[in-house]
């Protein structure tokens, strides 16, 4: 069976390349005679691919000096929690942004640890939008901000990045991590799930700088700590990897492709495409505030609800996989990561136009 084109949320589409590299070194990577999931994580095989994958996604992040990176397991949604025992630091008032389904997750686990203040919210909105920064009313003196940069299910996404003075900005970047360059230095904190745009589930990544590392609210146990990660180059227990060697595969992947300046232009015309067929048709719409688009997840509706089925079962039937939209909100989504290739954009907007031709 050929290829389909994958536009689930996660987990999402991988590079073609990397899944045949992956194969041919399946059983035995690079003549040591095991497959990279048989070996030791503190052997030297390994070693050297953990090695390489952070030297290369500090390279293509540009990661200075004085932040940590992490290969962690336990999902984004653990972070949820780890956030606020670590970087509370005696400081129990919080900052939250909330801007759809996973901000208000961040939230909910948020309140169980620290003061949490919603600086600002667009549920009013339906979560159509974002706010505008003087809409955000900052706490000064908040151990941290937090936010998300891109919701996944609502298809909304900040055109910017928030300013909170000297209050570190956290930022949940799990759908939209190395999809464009980024000005690290601008966080105290970053962290992903790689199901998206970095590798398999089950590997977590975490970007922290280091003056944020060390001072755990007493109580917090010892794999929610990140000093205990730091300090054993996140090697305390057994590391998801096969996760790590996979998304390593992604940054070399990402570095031939022509690094994050690379992919920002490939991804923002795949983007813009998809847009265009959205809003020069009256049989599609997209709800969500023009300025406020996600490059990464294109949520739409038809004029006619009642053709949902009909277009999930004809777009599967020419390899367009996984449209339908988040249970909660309905409709369809494209999720249009960095593994979904132009020719995916390609096929679905002609599908979507045929589509519009029969029953429009």
């Amino acid at each position: 069976m050929s290829r389909v084109f994958n536009f689930s949320a996660g987990p999402a589409a991988l590079p073609e390349e990397v899944l045949q590299q992956a194969q041919a070194e399946m059983t035995d990577w690079h003549g040591s005679g095991m497959s990279v999931m048989e070996m030791s994580h503190r052997g030297k095989e390994f070693m050297s691919i953990a090695e390489k994958a952070e030297s290369d996604l500090r390279e293509l992040m540009s990661i200075p000096e004085n932040y940590k990176v992490l290969f962690l397991q336990g999902g984004a949604s653990s972070q949820f929690a780890m956030i606020p025992m670590n970087l509370t630091r005696g400081n129990s008032a919080t900052d939250y942004i909330n801007t759809g389904a996973w901000s208000k997750k961040a939230i909910a686990e948020g309140k169980n640890f620290s003061d949490v203040n919603v600086a600002a919210t667009t549920e009013d909105s339906n979560f159509s939008r974002v706010p505008h920064q003087d809409q955000i009313n900052l706490n000064a003196n908040a151990a941290y901000v937090h936010y998300t940069p891109n919701e996944t299910i609502g298809g909304v996404e900040f055109n910017y990045i928030p300013h909170t003075g000297d209050v570190p900005l956290v930022a949940d970047m799990s759908s939209t991590i190395l999809s464009r360059p980024l000005d690290v230095d601008r966080f105290g904190m970053i962290y992903a799930g790689a199901q998206k745009n970095i590798g398999p589930a089950g590997l977590t990544l975490v970007i922290i700088r280091e003056d944020l590392v060390g001072d755990a609210m007493p109580g917090t146990p010892t794999m929610f700590n990140y000093k205990t990660h730091v300090d054993n180059d996140s090697m305390y227990n057994t590391p998801p990897t096969y996760g790590w060697y996979l998304a390593g595969l992604v940054f070399q992947w990402l570095k031939d492709k022509g690094g994050l300046q690379g992919m920002a232009e490939i991804n923002s015309r795949k983007a813009n495409k998809l847009y265009d067929a959205i809003d020069t048709s009256d049989f599609y719409a997209n709800p969500v505030d023009p300025h406020c688009r996600s490059w990464m997840n294109v949520p739409f509706t038809l004029a006619n609800a009642e053709l949902d089925k009909t277009f999930l079962e004809e777009a599967s039937a020419e390899g367009l996989k996984t449209l339908k939209g988040h249970r909660s909100v309905g409709g369809m989504r494209a999720s249009i990561y960095n593994a979904m290739p132009e020719e995916g954009i390609d096929a679905l907007v002609g599908f979507m136009a045929e589509f519009e031709r029969k029953y429009g």
